[in-house]
Parts: C-alpha cells; sequence; structure tokens
C-alpha cells in the first residue's frame, strides 16, 4: 500500500508545502489514517504490519515507528532522524536555512523534527537500515545513528551499508542484495503473511 500523504506530489503546491518546517507530523497522521482505514477492512492482520521507505521515505519511517507502536517491521533506507547532523554534511543547506532556519536561531525547532533519534525510547520497531557509503543525498550518517541509538536500546536492528554507492544503488548484484535483504528482513519478523506501508 502506497499514500499519497501530505507533503507529496499530485495535488498543488498548497498540498506540498503543508508540511514546511513541520516534519514527521501531518505526513504521519496520513500514513497512519490510512493504516487505520485498511485496518478496518479487514484485510490486514494486525499482528504484521510492515513499513519501509528509502531517501525520503526512509526519514518518514523513522517518523511513524517513534509515533506509533504498530508496525512489527521497518525498513529504513539513505534515511535520517538526527536531522541537526544532517546541517552542512548533505546537499540541502539552502532548504535547511529557508525553511528551518539555522540551528543557532530555531534549536527547539531543529530538535522537533529529530524526534525520532532524540525519542528514539519510543521506537520498538525492528528495523533494518540500509545506505549507500559515499551517499551525499542523505549521507550514511543518518542511518548509522538511528542503528546505534535502536542497539543501544535493545531494539532488533541491522545496518548494511553499499561500498562506492550514492543515493541511489546502482550495481546490479547489490541491487539483488537488497531485495533479499527486504524480503529475509519482513519474512524474519512477519512470516505468515504480511501488510507493509511503503513511505515514499
Amino acid at each position: 500500500m502506497t499514500v499519497n500523504y501530505r507533503g507529496s506530489n499530485g495535488r498543488g503546491s498548497a498540498y506540498q508545502k503543508a508540511i514546511f518546517a513541520d516534519w514527521g507530523n501531518k505526513e504521519v497522521v496520513d500514513l497512519l489514517g490510512a493504516m487505520d482505514y485498511v485496518q478496518k477492512t479487514g484485510f490486514v492482520d494486525p499482528d504484521r504490519l510492515g513499513i519501509g521507505g528509502w531517501s525520503y521515505g526512509g526519514i518518514l519511517t523513522n517518523y511513524t515507528i517513534a509515533t506509533d507502536g504498530r508496525f512489527k517491521a521497518a525498513i529504513s533506507g539513505a534515511g535520517s532522524s538526527n536531522q541537526i547532523s544532517m546541517y552542512g554534511t548533505d546537499m540541502y543547506i539552502n532548504q535547511y536555512e529557508n525553511e528551518i532556519g539555522p540551528p543557532w536561531k530555531a534549536q527547539d525547532l531543529w530538535i522537533k523534527i529529530s524526534y525520532p533519534f532524540f525519542h528514539a525510547d519510543r521506537i520498538k520497531t525492528p528495523t533494518l537500515f540500509m545506505g549507500g557509503e559515499k551517499d551525499f543525498n542523505v549521507p550514511l550518517l543518518g542511518g548509522e545513528q538511528m542503528y546505534q541509538a535502536l542497539r543501544s536500546l535493545g531494539v532488533g536492528a541491522e545496518l548494511v551499508i553499499y561500498p562506492n554507492q550514492f543515493h541511489g544503488i546502482t550495481v546490479p548484484s547489490y541491487k539483488k542484495d537488497r531485495l533479499e535483504r527486504y524480503v529475509a528482513w519482513y519474512d524474519k519478523y512477519l512470516k505468515g503473511g504480511a501488510t507493509t506501508t511503503v513511505a515514499r
């Protein structure tokens, strides 16, 4: 299942701007609302729900599992949670300064949008973190920090780093490996049938 949550495209500029300086709020509400609806239909097993995504989908996966504990497995690819650590290390400096403001002027807002990291103790979902070693779009640091946080908290977590890869995985054997790891991770925690939400 995929959800066209607020902040995504296809519904005009106002829809995209709905999450301006408010990441991990309305889009999580929309994702969880969709899951609530699907669960009411009776077509899904609430004990076998999975979530995953890549890039902002990975970031949104982190936001969602820090908000709601219903998901039994998650995969966060090329994501981040401690957004302060992305400042100056990725390619979005203009967006950050125009939307959030520099960290020394907007500390509270930076911490607010970094809640999956600063409230990692809310997360109970076993999570597979993945990323490219040379990703400068969403640096690997984002996945490494969340992996370490969950490990320190005793929550199931794995970290997979693809050597010499950037934001997109391009080496065919790595693409195959990534797909196999997706299947194995969900199989490990959701075996017997699952419903997976893809955060894009």
